[in-house]
């Protein structure tokens, strides 16, 4: 693992070697639980040779020595937004919303308003998709509170000012573009923004699945934590499902995504629909 796929013959401004590779997968474990594999040398590289340049540092050695020197602090939040992956979009896996909106229409929430987690909020496509399927099901003045969190504090920026590209909207009809945001005009044309009465049903939070218990006052009716665990081995799904299971209601319905299966774990979630599961 040490050979070195240095600058020279790889055309790179810095050398890369696979014990680097190796030392930002262990890192990346240990503060996110996400798992590397072999393949992700060119990414990890990319990504991170931006960090190398931001913080003035000439190798990746140097680098990650002085990252774990530092244990904590803001540079530790920028490595871990830069080999964070946020692909998403309005009404993604259109069946979950389809599910949502049965479920909102035909259950009661178990205390005085539904409470809902998104907890891989990513830029805001998704916590907005379920206030509108909410608001759509429930009417304008649904009581219904909503947490958004994500690891990747800078999506969360984007998440909380709600302005999105039109032409990023493919996936939402022109009803609903028209009830729930609004267009942009002058400098702003080509843009829409969300209805800030949609904005304020939204709490958004910086949230590291797997660190610590999770400090939510009340616990949720439905949890979003969609295309999350693809990138933990089974041991940290396994305690991610726990910590979820703990802050969820009897009963509660927790979407995941398509490519998750959590058959192994079903003493916590028994499988109610294509990638639904309620909490036992």
């Amino acid at each position: 693992m040490g050979a070195s796929f240095g600058p020279l013959a790889q055309g790179r401004e810095f050398a890369w070697s696979g014990r680097d590779f190796s030392r930002v997968q262990a890192l990346i474990y240990k503060r996110a639980g996400i798992s590397l594999h072999d393949g992700k040398h060119a990414m990890v590289y990319s990504r991170l040779s931006r960090r190398l340049r931001d913080t003035g540092h000439d190798s990746f050695g140097s680098y990650l020595d002085w990252l774990e020197s530092i244990n904590d602090g803001p540079e530790w939040q920028e490595f871990v937004n830069a080999l964070t992956t946020n692909l998403t979009s309005f009404f993604r896996e259109a069946h979950h919303f389809e599910i949502l909106a049965q479920h909102l229409r035909s259950h009661k929430p178990a205390g005085n308003g539904w409470k809902v987690w998104c907890s891989a909020a990513s830029t805001g496509e998704e916590p907005y998709s379920i206030l509108m399927t909410a608001v759509e099901n429930l009417g304008a003045s649904a009581s219904l509170a909503l947490t958004a969190s994500d690891i990747d504090s800078r999506v969360l920026d984007v998440a909380s000012r709600g302005i999105y590209r039109a032409e990023n909207l493919k996936g939402v009809s022109t009803e609903r573009l028209h009830r729930f945001f609004l267009r942009g005009r002058a400098a702003n044309a080509g843009m829409v923004r969300v209805k800030p009465e949609i904005r304020r049903m939204v709490d958004f939070l910086n949230v590291n699945l797997i660190a610590g218990d999770y400090t939510f006052r009340e616990p949720f009716d439905v949890v979003f934590c969609r295309n999350v665990m693809i990138y933990f081995d089974a041991a940290t799904q396994r305690r991610v499902l726990e910590r979820i299971h703990r802050v969820m209601q009897p009963g509660g319905l927790l979407f995941v995504g398509h490519a998750e299966n959590f058959s192994d774990s079903r003493d916590l979630f028994a499988l109610k629909g294509k990638t639904v599961y309620e909490r036992q």
